[in-house]
């Protein structure tokens, strides 16, 4: 195995998958990239017409500036995280859209080896609706994940 894809997000466990991550690419002498996706950014400060009686939204157009501050912080993010893996060689990635397609998507295109996630614990109610990321990953990949567990 030659390149780990870390995906992250703004969890605290984050720390945990990115530090098992790290040393499993360290033992395996492998390249590391760390992936964050913004889900769909544009839906950040988008405004909407009156809808269900609400009319919060009337007459305000769509607020490009919140998307671009929700990419600043998730660059931000990516620096602070590759800077506590202290590895310059590091790669890090941020991209957008669906969180489990981009992943998909990404860990092809840089030819991961192994994906590494962690496994967040939800509410009964939100994986029964919505299954988790690492599930639906678990289901449509043909790369080998290393899903670290995070519950305490």
């Amino acid at each position: 195995m030659k390149k780990v894809l870390i995906a992250i997000d703004y969890h605290p466990v984050s720390e945990k998958v990115a530090d098992a991550g790290y040393e499993l690419a360290r033992n395996l002498n492998a390249e590391v990239c760390l992936l964050h996706v913004l889900d769909d950014v544009g839906f950040y400060g988008t405004q909407y017409p009156t809808f269900m009686g609400y009319d919060g939204y009337t007459g305000m157009g769509p607020d490009f500036d919140v998307a671009m501050e929700m990419r600043n912080v998730a660059e931000e993010f990516m620096l602070k995280a590759k800077s506590h893996l202290q590895d310059e060689k590091v790669e890090t990635h941020l991209a957008e859209g669906d969180t489990t397609k981009t992943i998909l998507s990404f860990a092809e295109e840089w030819g991961a080896n192994v994906l590494v996630m962690g496994t967040h614990s939800h509410s009964v109610l939100e994986k029964l609706l919505l299954g988790t990321v690492a599930e639906k990953i678990l289901e449509k990949t043909s790369i080998p994940v290393y899903l670290v567990p995070v519950k305490k």
